[in-house]
């Protein structure tokens, strides 16, 4: 009797053959990526990362920029002269002080304005986005000259009409160099909170309107919903903002303090590192400065990313685990 059922041929699989060759068009365009690169590679190695590790040489030297062929290995003892310089103490502590001050407001002030303008109801938000971010873009020691002009008892426009009549004396000490003007920093640096504002608003525009829809109708009101939905949704960019706000801050550029003279009672530590460079010309222990400042920062970070995961909400892990 004849099988009714097909033959089945034997058909030999061939093995999969390797990955071609990138063809001459793809080498090309790889080339030419390179090539267009290429100045910011050369600026990078030249400009960045060579004078980064001769700091880490010079260190450990007493090299002096009036002298330089003089240098000698002094191992490590401008580690050791950090903590013994008083005026490097000072400096240290009036940044940390003040990034401690300025970085939680200036993240504040972000989601605020970013909760503000995200509003369904807002007129104009594109035009009012624009100016919340303009201020951002002025220098902020030019931010601080004009508020102290703002403040001046004789010529200042808010000190005449607004301190004055409501007994505000206080507020002089603004426009004189003479007494440190912290206030008004921590107060001008909110002007560079621009960045920080566009950060936390993508990230709740990312958020799905049916999450607030829900709770809505479980009876979670403004706040709650604010609170327990809208800041754990964007804590990645909170964190991601901290981290900015924090190496700015310990840079020196949130401190308004770059392009002013070093004054021991009002500089942050980025001055005093650059006074002891360009003024006293000690290269070697101004970059023992620089390295010792770095390290801080550095554990100050690894610590912030070591306790991200206990705060900050990642989808992609949860959904890992």
């Amino acid at each position: 009797m004849q099988s009714t059922y097909p033959l089945i041929k034997k058909t030999s699989i061939a093995p999969a053959s390797s990955a071609p060759e990138s063809s001459i068009e793809t080498r090309y365009r790889r080339q030419i990526g390179l090539i267009l690169i290429s100045p910011w590679l050369i600026g990078l190695v030249v400009f960045k990362l060579v004078p980064i590790l001769a700091s880490l040489i010079f260190s450990f030297t007493d090299a002096n920029l009036l002298t330089p062929f003089e240098m000698r290995f002094n191992a490590g003892r401008n580690y050791v002269n950090v903590f013994n310089d008083l005026n490097a103490v000072d400096g240290f502590i009036r940044t940390v002080r003040l990034a401690l001050i300025v970085i939680p407001l200036q993240t504040a002030a972000s989601i605020f304005i970013a909760a503000l303008l995200s509003g369904r109801d807002l007129l104009m938000k594109g035009t009012m986005r624009v100016l919340f971010f303009l201020p951002s873009i002025i220098p902020s020691f030019a931010a601080t000259l004009m508020w102290s002009g703002f403040v001046n008892p004789s010529t200042g426009w808010l000190s005449r009409l607004i301190l004055s009549p409501l007994g505000l004396g206080s507020f002089y000490q603004f426009s004189t160099w003479e007494t440190p003007a912290e206030s008004l920093f921590i107060f001008s640096s909110l002007w560079a909170a621009g960045p920080g504002f566009l950060i936390m608003m993508g990230a709740m525009q990312g958020i799905s309107p049916d999450i607030y829809e829900a709770a809505w109708i479980d009876g979670a009101g403004r706040l709650t919903r604010f609170f327990k939905m809208t800041l754990p949704l964007i804590s990645p960019a909170i964190f991601f903002s901290l981290v900015l706000n924090l190496t700015a801050a310990f840079g020196g550029g949130i401190l308004l303090d770059r392009g002013s003279y070093y004054r021991t009672s009002f500089s942050s530590y980025d001055s005093y590192v650059t006074y002891v460079l360009f003024d006293l010309f000690h290269m070697g222990y101004a970059s023992g400065l620089a390295w010792a400042f770095f390290l801080f920062v550095l554990v100050v970070v690894l610590i912030l990313f070591g306790t991200s995961r206990y705060w900050v909400y990642f989808p992609d892990r949860e959904k890992g685990e």
